[in-house]
Formats: structure tokens, sequence, C-alpha cells
């Protein structure tokens, strides 16, 4: 394993990108993860390379070319993943810490998320790209790039893309190399990313002979802009740490496609044999007798007519024609198929809504989001730590909320906040209500202060206009009695 150390001490650096990058996709976490993607993609992979074998007489296994050989992949894994990633990030992140109100001319009033302003417009969705091929490849970084002319960004680096280099004493990232190539006939590039800036690099040959296209630059411009010269660099800097930042999509740090994979090896094989065997035994096969012994030639060009005919013939002492018909063991394999499937669910701590009945209390969605809960705890925890360690680059305190995406009996949920809602603030309840996300609860604030306001001023004006009116005689007299 190629560390941070061994990149220090390597004077020749082309030559260290390119056994760095050789190692790492010879690596079995690389490995895990390509299969990952063709599982993603509902590529199954054994079920795709299965091949169905018979034997000769003599015991030589051969490929049978006259079985049929379906192959069908189940969808368990992206269906799983995305049920996790959706349950936590579906309603993206929001901050609470670092917000600030804003007036238009009509002094109607936002209240602006600073935190999330600074993390861009796209931040939710990159976010999402994240935590989902965290899931899946066990890994996946972020490198943030700060630009003041096309916004703020966190870039998106899978494992199947980026070597990390990380320091054999504390175990921190302090260095690691992006490469990618769209076609194996074109050149592969290489991004060199390090505390003091980033270096390109370009290889004709694969992964072999980088050289360097681009000098070391800093992660960010200082750019000047006034209404005579427009924009104007006048300096480089960069962060304090360098700003990719790994994130686990468990804290056992493997894929998700580890310990999962028999499972769905086993539904696809079997699910693909029922199919088999549908095609194989749907018809009758009619038995001739009385036609005398047969060599081993003649058994296997026997089996083989009665296989692609469904009728042969074979010599005994009595003429004889009989029909035969082969029964699929239906029962017990539906059983086993949803055995496994059940079993899926329940290891990956996934939630099957076939185990909700129709019109449940939120007691029983409660317990029977249990397992995915305990999951997402886990998967929450290493979001934070990512998006605290971005916060610390950027120089922001704040910290994310996350409002779980779930179906819930919503009148019931609701019913219950209401009740409440003397003993609770306005923020409090919003956030309460099963309909109503994080993101909305300010601008709902908002509206209701907006709307309190104009209430107050209508009132004060109809008062004013109730008071009776004073006239010149009024005020005469009123001087005669003092």
């Amino acid at each position: 394993m190629l560390t941070f150390q061994d990149f220090e001490k390597e004077t020749d650096k082309e030559s260290f990108i390119s056994n760095a990058i050789s190692e790492h996709i010879h690596s079995n976490e690389y490995k895990i993860a390509k299969s990952a993607d063709e599982y993603d993609h509902q590529r199954n992979e054994t079920v795709y390379n299965y091949v169905r074998l018979i034997f000769s007489t003599l015991g030589t296994p051969i490929e049978d070319f006259t079985a049929s050989n379906n192959k069908i992949a189940s969808n368990f894994f992206h269906r799983l993943n995305t049920q996790r990633c959706e349950y936590l990030v579906g309603n993206g992140v929001s901050f609470s810490d670092n917000t600030k109100e804003v007036y238009d001319d009509g002094r109607n009033r936002t209240v602006i998320d600073q935190t999330k302003e600074a993390l861009g417009s796209r931040f939710d969705n990159d976010l999402k790209e994240l935590v989902y091929n965290g899931l899946i490849h066990g890994v996946c970084y972020g490198y943030w790039a700060e630009d003041t002319r096309k916004g703020n960004r966190l870039y998106i680096f899978k494992l199947t893309e980026f070597k990390a280099l990380f320091d054999e004493e504390t175990g921190v990232m302090r260095a690691g190399i992006r490469f990618w190539q769209i076609d194996d006939t074109k050149p592969m590039y290489a991004v060199l990313y390090e505390e003091d800036g980033y270096t390109k690099y370009k290889s004709e040959s694969g992964f072999a002979n980088f050289v360097e296209i681009q000098a070391k630059k800093s992660y960010k411009t200082i750019v000047n802009s006034s209404e005579f010269d427009g924009e104007v660099v006048v300096g480089e800097e960069n962060y304090s740490s360098i700003p990719v930042i790994p994130f686990y999509g468990s804290r056992l740090k493997q894929s998700t496609l580890v310990g999962m994979r028999p499972g769905i090896d086993s539904f696809d094989l079997i699910n693909s044999g029922f199919a088999n065997d549908l095609s194989d035994c749907a018809q009758i096969y009619w038995l001739l007798e009385n036609y005398g012994g047969m060599s081993d030639a003649e058994i296997e060009r026997f089996r083989d007519r009665l296989k692609f005919n469904h009728i042969a013939v074979a010599d005994t002492d009595e003429g004889k024609i009989t029909p035969y018909t082969q029964e699929i063991p239906y029962a017990a394999r539906k059983e086993y198929l949803a055995h496994i499937r059940s079993c899926i669910y329940e290891d990956f701590g996934g939630l099957d809504v076939h185990t909700i009945a129709a019109g449940a209390t939120n007691d029983h969605i409660d317990a029977a989001y249990q397992p995915m809960d305990e999951e997402a705890d886990d998967l929450e925890y290493q979001i934070h730590e990512f998006i605290q360690q971005l916060l610390d680059l950027m120089g922001i305190e704040d910290t994310p909320i996350f409002k779980r995406n779930r179906i819930s009996n919503q009148k019931e949920q609701t019913d219950m906040v209401l009740s409440a809602a003397e003993y609770l603030d306005d923020e409090t309840i919003l956030s309460k209500l099963p309909f109503i996300t994080v993101d909305e609860i300010y601008s709902i604030l908002a509206n209701k202060d907006e709307e309190d306001r104009e209430m107050f001023i209508n009132s004060s004006d109809n008062t004013a206009d109730e008071t009776p009116a004073v006239n010149d005689e009024d005020l005469e007299n009123n001087e005669e009695l003092k």
C-alpha cells in the first residue's frame, strides 16, 4: 500500500503516479467497487457469467448448449441503497446556527440560511451523489472548490477514479490522485492533489509514462473587480488542509455489496432457474421402447434429440410408447424466494413496504422503520463528520440538520402535534408536522410574522378612524367650563 510518506520519498513524481494508479486498480477495494457498479446497473455478474454444464459418460464437464439459459437479474442492490440514501438526505440538509433576515423594498422579511447559501445551490444534489457512492463503494471523496465567478461547488470523486495517500502516523489523507480515461484508445489524465496545490498530468499509454501538462497551482484565486478594470487576479492562496475529504458509507468502511452479494446471487440464480425449467419442462416427452441397446455415443445423441425434439427411441424387448411430463417444484421455490427476499431486506436494514398494512398506526410504522433508523443513525454520523470537516475548511461553525424521508400516518401524527400545540412554540410545531420540510419552516414563520404585522397596522388604522372628531365649538365650550 503506497502512502503519503512513500510519495514524499519519491523524487520521480510521474513514475510514482503511474505506480500508485496501477496499485489502486489491482486492489481488492477497487475490484469490489467495479462489481458494485455492475450490480447497481442491474447486471448481476454471477448470473451473467453462469454456464449450465452437463457431464459426459466419462465424467468430463462440458457446456450444455441445449439447455435454456435465462439470465434474470434483480434490482435489490440499487433499490435498497437508494432507499437508505433517500431516507436520510432525500429532503436535503439544513443549518440553524447561521441565519440572517433580509428585507426587500416592500419590507417583506425573508430568513436566509447563510451556511446553505455559502455551500452553493447544487450542494443538496452533490451531497446525495456523495452519500450514494459512499454506500455502494464503501468510500467516496468530496473536492471543495470556491469560485467567485462560477459559484462554490462540491465535486464528487468515486473510489474507481481516486487514489488516496494516507499519512502512516495519523491516518489522515495528505494527498490524492484523481485519474480518468474516456476510452482505452484515448489518453489518460491525472491530477495530483496536495496540501499546497494541485498539478495536472497526461499519459498517452494508459497509466504509464505520465508527463506534467500544468504546473502546481493554488486552490483559490483572489479576484478584484472594478468598474474600469473588470475582474483582475491579484493573488492565490490555499486552504488550511487538502480540500479533498473522504466520506465513508459506514463505520465498517466497506461496500454494501460485501455480505449482500451471496443473497442476491442466490435469489437471481433460483429465479433464473425457475424460468429455465418452465422452458425445459413445459413439453410432454415420448419414450419409444423395444429398439435394442445403445452405445455411449448413441446415449448422448439420444439425450440431445430428446431435449431438442422432445421425442426419441429406445430398443427393448417389447415395443411401447410412454408419455412423460416433469412437474416443476413451484411451491417450494416460491417459498424459498420469498424467504431469501425477506433475509436480504432484514440483513440490509431496509423497509419492505409489503410488511406495512393499509391503515397501520404510527406505532406499527415506527416498528417497521426501526432497522432502517439504526442503519441511518450510523450513516448520519458519517455525514456529520464529512460536513463538519467541510465547514472547518470554509471557516464556518454550524450544525447540519436532516429530516428523514419516511411514510407515516400523517393524520395521526398531525393530530398529536396539534393537541400539544399550546405547550410548544411555532417553530417546534412546524418542525414536527410530517408534511413540512426543514427548508420551509423559516419561510412559513416569516410569512406569519408579515401577516401579524399587517394585521397590527390595519387594526391601528381602524382604531384611529373610530376616534370622535373634535370641532371648534367643542373646544370653546371646554374653555368656558374651565
